[in-house]
């Protein structure tokens, strides 16, 4: 039973590993759009550039720590950082675009894992919830169990207690005398 649960653990770290090394080979990829713009493309100025690569390492970091919730928090960072450098025309709307295309891949990968998380932990309450009740069922009936037998103890106690207080009916035995009597009124009729 043992290695079928390590298997499913193994299972179940696989799957959240699966949607980090995506998120992570997105963000790898945003970022290499993101520096290879910033040397030779004036669609994307090199401060932008340096700002937004930093922004998507952060969010690369909290994703390899596990850390979905802060990964996207730190993404939706990045958006607001993106849309304040397109504003300032920092960002050609093409590289925008692209860029966003991006985020919002990393952003599903994040969220998958999240609520892969989140079920995971959903099904592990509802197993150790079973576990618990199973627990308490199985106490239960080996208190009712203790009570019949402790129950059928003093039954028998008092049935026994009662027995040796009770007087054993006397045995008579038959008297000799009576049948000395009526072996003489036979013998009498005999004659």
């Amino acid at each position: 039973m043992s290695a079928r649960i390590t298997r499913q653990r193994g299972a179940r770290r696989r799957r959240p590993a699966s949607v980090l090394v995506g998120c992570l080979l997105t963000a790898g990829l945003l970022a290499g759009a993101l520096a290879g713009c910033a040397a030779s493309a004036p669609d994307l100025h090199r401060d932008a550039a340096t700002q937004l690569q930093s922004q998507v390492l952060a969010v690369t970091e909290a994703a390899a720590a596990d850390d979905s919730a802060g990964a996207l928090k730190l993404l939706d960072e990045l958006v607001g950082k993106l849309d304040e450098a397109a504003a300032r025309g920092e960002v050609s709307f093409k590289r925008h675009q692209s860029i966003r295309t991006s985020i919002e891949a990393v952003r599903a990968d994040l969220t998958a894992k999240q609520a892969a998380a989140a079920e995971a932990a959903r099904v592990a309450a509802e197993k150790e919830a079973a576990r618990v009740a199973a627990e308490k069922e199985a106490a239960r009936v080996a208190a009712e169990k203790e009570a019949a037998a402790q129950a059928a103890a003093e039954a028998a106690a008092r049935a026994a207690a009662e027995a040796a207080l009770v007087p054993a009916p006397a045995v008579v035995a038959p008297s000799t005398d009576g049948n000395r009597e009526k072996r003489k009124d036979k013998d009498k009729d005999d004659d």
